[in-house]
């Protein structure tokens, strides 16, 4: 499986907490040294907690269940 499905996988654990929040994301590109990008949205996508749910909610779990990613970036 690629990586990018690899992600698109993990991220469909992620979504349900977000969409129960009035959010969503958006999985944009994740590059050969492993950086993920994605695009917060709805309720996400102007929370000021959007950066924390980023790297210790989306990040935290993409890096547990893929070790080929380094990073998770909001695009």
């Amino acid at each position: 499986m690629a990586l990018k499905e690899l992600v698109e996988s993990a991220l469909e654990k992620v979504r349900p907490s977000l969409q129960a929040d009035g959010g969503d994301v958006q999985l944009v590109d994740v590059d050969d040294n492993g950086v993920v990008k994605v695009m917060l949205k709805g309720a996400c996508a102007g929370c000021p907690m959007s950066q924390m749910t980023l790297k210790m909610g989306i990040e935290k779990i993409l890096k547990q269940n893929i070790p080929e990613v380094t990073s998770v970036e909001s695009v």
